[in-house]
């Protein structure tokens, strides 16, 4: 795999870039608090079944910056979904399949309801759609997302500001059953977040989705057609841990009402938040399976 700097409309985006340069494209987009390592073993083995891989390092993450001071530090999905388009644009990629874990599943389905014509196949894992809108989720849900809230009010943002990788690592904790990190891998990905930008996008990531903040203005109307759009025709694949701790499956359960198109829902046994970092074996079969149904 190498690594490349790529330039974009607001971004110069670190991606990591594998496999047959004519192979069918597949966009990989990870999540928070991770980062684009957290593809490593899935990418090769769809490199090794002749898919090329592109996995981005997300605005405000390892080594992409943006462009220009006056850029608002921005994390709404419907941007991260602006800024994977503007990658695919400027690497010459029409049309792709993209898998996208936590922050990137939702980035995933915005292009897909955004550039429907782009997008010819989508995963999505461990982060429920977005369609149709975010309602106030029930109180358990509630409990279990207390960062989002902690992340609205002025001491919780502060609390983030002074220590993010402590932040960062209650989720690792309690996402996940015991024991499926070491220190060394924890300390390689929570060096991404040294980026200086990665508390401004963590911060409004979470207060945009809840009108807390406001969108982009750039993807304020992206935005609104994902709230708009009920149901989706782009074939999906949906894989949820069994023991996710902040998006259990009973907060899935919806999902697979939101797609009209062929779809897929898959629970993995054992597994928590991280599936790509976790089971990654379970998760390379499934996409390959998904995605070789397209090629």
């Amino acid at each position: 795999m190498s690594e490349r700097q790529v330039e974009t409309t607001l971004l110069n985006v670190n991606v990591h870039v594998a496999g047959p340069a004519d192979g069918p494209a597949v966009l990989l987009l990870h999540g928070w608090p991770d980062d684009a390592t957290t593809w490593a073993t899935v990418a090769g083995d769809l490199n090794e079944a002749g898919f090329r891989t592109v996995a981005p390092e997300l605005r405000g993450f390892g080594r992409t910056r943006f462009r220009s001071v006056d850029t608002p530090r921005t994390g709404n999905s419907g941007i991260l979904a602006h800024d994977a388009i503007d990658l695919m644009d400027a690497m010459g990629i029409a049309t792709f399949m993209v898998a996208g874990h936590d922050w990137g599943s939702n980035a995933a389905e915005a292009m897909a309801v955004g550039w429907p014509g782009r997008v010819t196949r989508m995963a999505m894992l461990s982060t429920p759609s977005r369609l149709g809108g975010m309602p106030t989720p029930p109180f358990p849900q509630c409990q279990r997302q207390w960062y989002h809230w902690f992340q609205a009010t002025r001491r919780g943002q502060d609390a983030v500001r002074a220590d993010p990788k402590g932040f960062g690592r209650i989720m690792w904790d309690n996402w996940s059953p015991p024991g499926w990190y070491d220190d060394a891998t924890f300390d390689e990905v929570s060096a991404s977040w040294d980026n200086p930008d990665f508390v401004d996008v963590t911060l409004h990531s979470y207060q945009a989705r809840w009108d807390e903040a406001e969108p982009d203005l750039r993807s304020a109307e992206l935005e609104a057609k994902v709230k708009a759009t009920k149901t989706l025709s782009t074939p999906t694949l949906y894989i949820q841990g069994a023991l996710d701790g902040v998006n259990p499956p009973e907060a899935s359960k919806d999902v697979p009402l939101k797609f009209s198109g062929p779809s897929e829902f898959i629970t993995l046994d054992g597994v928590g938040h991280f599936a790509p970092r976790e089971a990654p074996d379970a998760v390379s079969e499934a996409l390959l399976r998904h995605f070789r149904a397209s090629t």
